[in-house]
Parts: structure tokens; sequence; C-alpha cells
């Protein structure tokens, strides 16, 4: 899809590919694989007695009067969550060295369970990285194929829920993206384009494949943060101050503000969490990303979402989406589960 996008509009300018100076890319491949768990298995390393960290959360109720809300399953289940004998306290000092032997252990017991992805948050490591690193290092030197991430490196700041949980879903997201990524690196270098690929932030600004190959949390809004900063151009040379922005694909639907001829941002958000509005009073109730963003509303519901029975026979929508291949049953291209797509051919809102 995306070299014959490039392809068609080079032929519409009547341009070639040496004239191609970069490439801009966003995406939605980091969000679609948390909201469908279609991730690695992945595993997490923390400190000794922080194991159900991811599950305790911050302790908030996120929607006070929906009786029936329930928290997202882990990222990481709980057998793949190991503990290490070690601590630091909140000054950096090392009040219990991590033993190698222990660190050993640890990573073995991962990499029996199958991981392909693992991710080491340890108390207070935002003041002294030493024993994370000794963790990666043992990763490195054990299974140098595994990616790993350490919290140092992915969100050095003080408060254990939000780094741990960043960390981790920035392992989970390794293999996915660096595979994505090196994908298209190749299939636009095979195409003659040698421009630089740059991808799209969730906070709207640009970022190198490198960069994203090591942190791809940080372009989890990458598609609908491009939209928003593209419509805020549109409208100012349209000259209006205040615009709704919508951007539904296959497997979420988005939408953003701008006011007073400016979007608004957030420090941290939510994902997959049904609908929520990052500086609303529905956060919290998706996965925890301290990662600045432009501030959207989102619903993990789009055109491709399937329409399913559970066995209890109620009527759901999603998580899981036809995608573009094979697409909703009327595109004709294969696809036999009916999607949102199809819901509203049939009720006559699509023609």
């Amino acid at each position: 899809g995306i070299l014959e996008g490039i392809e068609q509009v080079l032929v519409a300018f009547g341009l070639t590919d040496v004239n191609i100076a970069e490439v801009t890319h966003g995406t939605t491949v980091a969000s679609n694989t948390i909201l469908q768990m279609s991730g690695p298995r992945t595993g997490l390393i923390t400190t000794l007695g922080f194991r159900d960290v991811l599950e305790l959360r911050t302790l908030r109720m996120p929607r006070l009067y929906d009786l029936r809300w329930e928290k997202p399953p882990p990222l990481v289940e709980r057998y793949l969550r190991v503990e290490v004998d070690e601590r630091v306290d909140t000054q950096g000092q090392v009040q219990k060295a991590l033993d190698r032997a222990n660190a050993q252990c640890a990573v073995n017991r991962l990499l029996e369970e199958g991981v392909e992805a693992i991710a080491v948050c340890l108390i207070n490591s935002f003041a002294n990285p030493i024993n994370e690193r000794l963790l990666s290092d043992v990763i490195h030197e054990t299974a140098p194929e595994v990616p790993c991430c350490i919290s140092y490196e992915v969100l050095p700041e003080i408060k254990e829920y939000e780094r741990t949980s960043t960390t981790v879903i920035n392992a989970y997201l390794l293999p996915v993206i660096m595979g994505y990524l090196n994908s298209l690196v190749c299939r636009l270098q095979d195409s003659g384009i040698d421009a630089p690929l740059l991808l799209m932030q969730s906070n709207g600004g640009l970022t190198s494949v490198e960069q994203t190959c090591r942190l791809p949390c940080h372009i989890i809004e990458s598609g609908p943060a491009g939209g928003v900063v593209g419509a805020h151009a549109v409208s100012k040379h349209l000259g209006l101050d205040d615009v709704v922005t919508f951007d539904m694909g296959g497997t979420t639907a988005k939408a953003s503000l701008i006011e007073g001829g400016q979007y608004s941002r957030a420090v941290e958000y939510n994902v997959g969490g049904g609908i929520m509005i990052a500086s609303r009073l529905l956060t919290g109730s998706g996965y925890r990303l301290k990662v600045p963003a432009i501030d959207l509303a989102e619903v993990g519901a789009g055109g491709g979402s399937i329409v399913w029975l559970d066995p209890a026979g109620s009527l759901k929508i999603g998580p899981r989406s036809a995608g573009a291949s094979p697409g909703p049953v009327c595109y004709g291209t294969g696809g036999m589960q009916p999607t949102v797509t199809d819901v509203c051919l049939i009720l006559g809102y699509l023609n």
C-alpha cells in the first residue's frame, strides 16, 4: 500500500524517485498490536516484591459508576514476571547488589518459557541503573537475538507503575516494529528510493528508524497524530480556529480538538482502554504510557472491526479486525466475517 501510494503521487506530479528528499511515515501498527493483543510473548524482570505492579496499577477506579468495568489483561502474564533479589534506595544508593547468578537464573527462566522480548524494571532504577544494566548484559550475552529494554533507557522517572507499564509496552512492541520497519526499509530500497525514512511520533514530531526500533512506544499514536497535524495545517490555511478532527481506520477511531488554532498535548495517556481521552476523567482504563502525545479521544472499533457473538450470545465488536486484507465481506476480497463496514452497508449508511 505505501509503495503504491508513493508511485501514484509521483505519477500525479510528474516526478521520479530522485525527486524524493525524505519519506515521512505514520502508522497504527503499534496501537493495533496492543489493542488486538497480537504482540509476542513478553517477559518482565523486576525487584522482589514488585511482581504485581502491572495488575495493582494505581488503585484508581477510572470509571467510578461502571460496576461492570474490568481491567484490561496485563500484557505480561504473571508466570512470565520474574523477581530478582536486589534493592536501590530513592537516592540511588545500592542497598543490596544484584548477584550475577541470580540475574542469570531469572533470564534463563524466561527463556525456558519461550519469551520473544524482555522488559527490565527494578525499583528506584531511575536513580541508579547499575542492576538493570547487569541484567541487560546477561540477556545480551545469553540470548542476543531476544530484544530487551531497561526502564532507565525507556523512562528514567519516578512512579513505579507508569515506568513499569511504559517499559513493558515498549518491549511488547519491539519485535513487531523492528520487523515492520526493516521490511519497509528494504522495500523502499528495492524500489529505488534512497531517501531517509522518518516516523511520525505520538507527539506530532518526527524520529528516525533507528530510534524507533529502540523506543517504539513513541509511535503508538503515530498515524492519528499525523492526521491532527495535517488537519491543523489545513485549518490554518482556511482561517479556522476551532476544528474537530476525526480519523477512522480499520481497528480504531480517534478524534481530537483544535481550539483557538492549537491542538492540545498530554504528558501521558492510555492505550487499549475503550473510549478514553488522555486529559479527561476516563483516563486510566487502558495501558498507561508516560509518553508525550497529542490529546486524542480513542475507541477500539474501526471499519474493519469484526462483529461477533460471545458464548452467552451477546453482540461484540472488536478488538479483532479484518484489516485491509482480506478486509470486510463487502470488499469481495475473501473476507468471511462481518465487520462494522458491512453493517453500515446493510443499514444504508454506506453506498
